[in-house]
């Protein structure tokens, strides 16, 4: 048998992913059983929390400054509407008196206060039509969201002649998740039919359409139950059920339409399902494992950081990854090669069953092979776009660049602010409350910050104390001290809002006032000034780790030392326009109306961390199937400008295919009504499509056009390395290199090797 007709050799993975594939998918199937039912009310048991450096001083004083004082960090707010008749009429102060001792009768609260009990100007509307009723509600995040449900529907709504709404920070955690979890299914009902209508049109069959979609619901609903696991040891935020259904079906998606289209590729140019099979793992295969690791790698740098809500999103975005990968090489091939030709059937698009050969007359025969003419590498609308692109190759890659770098702008001018109330709709029972208290209540009274003391001091010691911080630029008013024993606290008023720069200011210098006991300062400011010092500390170790990882990544898997470096930097590039849209949209409030959300004039400090994070594994997808792809060829060719138009050609329509899909899935979860959730969702979709549609079809191929053959340039040492280590998707040793600037041999083998397209997929 001669070697170009003799079937490919089957690798030890491809025996073991098709070696009982009915037992696969059945164990399988039970599997995904199993994790249904172990992931079951997964969405109960998260956090809402998590932006706070668990080590920062201001979470040690927040600590203790609940279990001293009890009653200084109310939790739980009722607002009591009095109506025309006013907070101060007689029937008003009996029936709010009476519901404030009711309250303190229940389990679980503690350190129940109102305006009726105190008289204090701060719990009281400047209007004198509403009043404040303050408790604490004891134990952590879920104890007290399971007390608020408890106890919320006996107080809410009209009692005599006043009526009351639920609020404060347990409110608005609750009412948080609630609106996630109710947001989550409904992205989903949109994404998933959607997503099927689309692969549809990418493959025609719906069989073959039916299988990324298959592979996607088995990653979601395995990483639900990974992350109920991690409950039962750490916190995990609920935010990151967006990031399982958004990558669960976008990456299973991206590989499954990867390993798809490469084993039709391989059936239509007339080989057998086995030797399709066994070529489609070795080479797409080995990409999306390859594809796997730098996305999982960019999601784990999250790791280094200290707040769980970060990390959270660090362990749903490595399980999903992973379990998508699995997926996608181990139950898919089982199917495919149950299949065979029948991934072709209920072909919606019988009338492009017929592939016409450019340069050729007549049309070639579904399911052969054609030869294809020297110019066919440029013979589709990818192909004639890469060779463009690359004739102008200087043009397009200054204007693209300076496009970008246009769009990223306005992020410097970027404003950090914490996570409140206001990431919730308007008509949310919580933000109303906190509404009402921001624009009607003396003092903005939810901006206080609190400096605890620790040690015993003499009453004189504690005067003059208050007396010195009294005296600071912008503080209005200090209250205090409360005496406990050895702890003591300040309540410390100040003239700005709540967490604006004059106030984080002031938190410094709190910090730096002497005094004759140990203090500390908590409060929203200053645990915002906590967690920007923390993730600016970290933030350098997480950028090293992603940047280390992508550049011995790629590098294994180009052997060039230059393609890496171009990787992180085009990547880097991919992504201005998303971060310069998070601040011009939701900082600024451009089109906050629209959209649907209430812009706070900041943005939250984790956030940028996590989309970055996000979005640069995407990127990395993306480039890892063009790269392998330019690298296939080149080593099949030697031919630098012909390898990356056929690179182009070969993925440009299947990139932007998964993109397009992958932000569909990102859309439907920017649809929530959380803010932060809404940002992720849009703002990781308009850095997909950047990617895909700028970066790749024009910045990749005009500098890879600009570096020419020194791209795939390496020392001596590193290419003993790669030869040993290296990844090759094509599975053959590159063919030995002349030196740059040599002519390059004639890509004699393409007509011998590139089947014709059964479909043109993504076109």
């Amino acid at each position: 048998m001669s070697e170009v007709n003799r079937p490919p050799r089957q690798g030890g993975w491809t025996r073991f992913a098709t070696a009982r594939p009915r037992l696969s998918l059945l164990v399988a199937l039970v599997i995904t059983a199993l994790a249904v039912f172990a992931g079951s009310g997964v969405g109960d048991r998260l956090g809402s929390g998590g932006f706070e450096d668990p080590a920062a001083g201001s979470t040690y004083a927040t600590e203790a400054l609940e279990r001293e004082f009890p009653a200084s960090r109310p939790n739980l707010l009722l607002l009591v509407d009095a109506g025309p008749a006013g907070v101060d009429d007689p029937a008003v102060a009996a029936e709010a008196r009476r519901l404030a001792e009711r309250l303190a009768a229940e389990p679980g609260i503690v350190g129940v206060g109102s305006y009726w009990q105190t008289r204090s100007p701060a719990l009281r509307a400047d209007d004198g039509h509403e009043a404040l009723i303050a408790a604490r509600i004891q134990g952590d995040e879920k104890t007290a969201a399971g007390t608020l449900e408890r106890i919320a529907p006996a107080y809410r709504g009209a009692h005599g002649p006043v009526r009351v709404s639920v609020g404060g920070p347990v409110a608005v955690l609750h009412e948080m998740q609630t609106v996630i979890q109710e947001d989550l299914l409904r992205a989903e009902l949109i994404a998933l039919p959607v997503t099927l209508v689309l692969l549809v049109m990418v493959f025609g069959s719906a069989v073959a359409a039916l299988l990324p979609l298959g592979i996607g619901i088995v990653a979601i609903l395995g990483t639900n139950a990974v992350l109920r696991g991690l409950t039962e040891f750490t916190d995990v935020s609920v935010f990151a059920l967006n990031l399982t259904t958004a990558l669960g079906l976008g990456l299973a998606i991206d590989y499954a339409l990867f390993v798809v289209r490469r084993f039709r590729e391989e059936l239509a140019g007339g080989a057998g399902t086995g030797a399709a099979l066994a070529t489609t793992l070795r080479t797409a295969g080995r990409t999306v494992l390859f594809s796997a690791l730098t996305v999982a790698v960019s999601l784990a740098a999250m790791l280094v950081f200290p707040q769980y809500f970060l990390r959270s999103f660090a362990y749903a975005g490595i399980a999903v990854v992973l379990l998508a990968a699995a997926a996608a090489l181990i139950l898919l091939p089982a199917a495919l090669l149950l299949l065979g030709h029948r991934v072709n059937a209920l072909d919606l698009r019988r009338a492009l069953a017929r592939v016409r050969v450019p340069g050729r007359r007549g049309a070639a025969v579904e399911g052969t092979r054609a030869p294809a003419g020297p110019g066919s590498a440029e013979g589709t609308g990818w192909g004639r776009a890469a060779a463009l692109v690359m004739r102008r190759a200087p043009v397009f890659a200054v204007a693209t660049t300076a496009g970008l770098v246009l769009l990223g702008l306005p992020f410097l001018g970027v404003k950090f602010g914490t996570a409140d109330d206001r990431q919730l709709p308007a008509g949310a029972e919580s933000h109303v409350v906190q509404q009402h208290i921001r624009d009607g209540f003396p003092g903005n009274p939810s901006g206080g910050l609190d400096v605890l003391a620790q040690g015993r001091a003499t009453p004189a010691q504690y005067a003059a104390y208050r007396d010195r911080i009294a005296g600071l630029p912008g503080v209005a008013r200090v209250d205090g001290p409360v005496v406990s024993g050895t702890y003591a606290y300040f309540a410390v008023l100040p003239e700005g809002e709540a967490v604006d720069e004059d106030t984080q200011r002031l938190v410094g210098e709190l910090r730096a006032q002497k005094a004759p006991f140990a203090t500390e300062v908590t409060g929203a400011a200053a645990v915002l000034v906590d967690s920007k010092d923390a993730i600016a500390d970290r933030l350098p170790w997480a950028v090293g780790i992603i940047v280390v990882a992508t550049l011995l990544l790629v590098f294994l898997l180009t052997g060039s030392v230059l393609i890496p470096l171009q990787a992180v930097v085009l990547n880097a590039l991919s992504l201005t326009a998303m971060f310069g849209a998070v601040v011009w949209v939701f900082q600024d409030g451009h089109l906050s109306g629209f959209l649907g959300f209430t812009a706070t004039g900041s943005i939250e400090t984790t956030l940028p961390v996590l989309m970055f994070c996000v979005a640069f594994g995407l990127s990395m997808d993306y480039g890892v199937f063009l790269l392998s792809r330019i690298k296939e060829e080149y080593d099949h060719s030697g031919d630098h400008d012909h390898a990356v138009r056929f690179g182009l050609r070969r993925t440009g329509g299947l990139i932007t295919a998964a993109a397009v899909i992958l932000a569909v899935v990102m859309v439907a979860i920017g649809t929530s009504r959380v803010t932060n959730t809404k940002m992720l969702g849009l703002g990781v979709a308009l850095a997909v499509l950047m990617d895909a549609m700028v970066v790749r079809s024009l910045l990749v191929p005009a500098v890879m056009k600009l570096t020419g053959r020194a791209t795939w340039w390496a020392p001596a040492p590193l290419r003993a390395f790669h030869a040993r280590f290296g990844i090759s998707e094509s599975g053959i040793p590159a063919p030995a290199r002349q030196p740059a600037g040599d002519a390059p041999p004639a890509p004699a083998r393409e007509t011998e090797r590139e089947p014709v397209e059964r479909e043109p997929v993504g076109r």
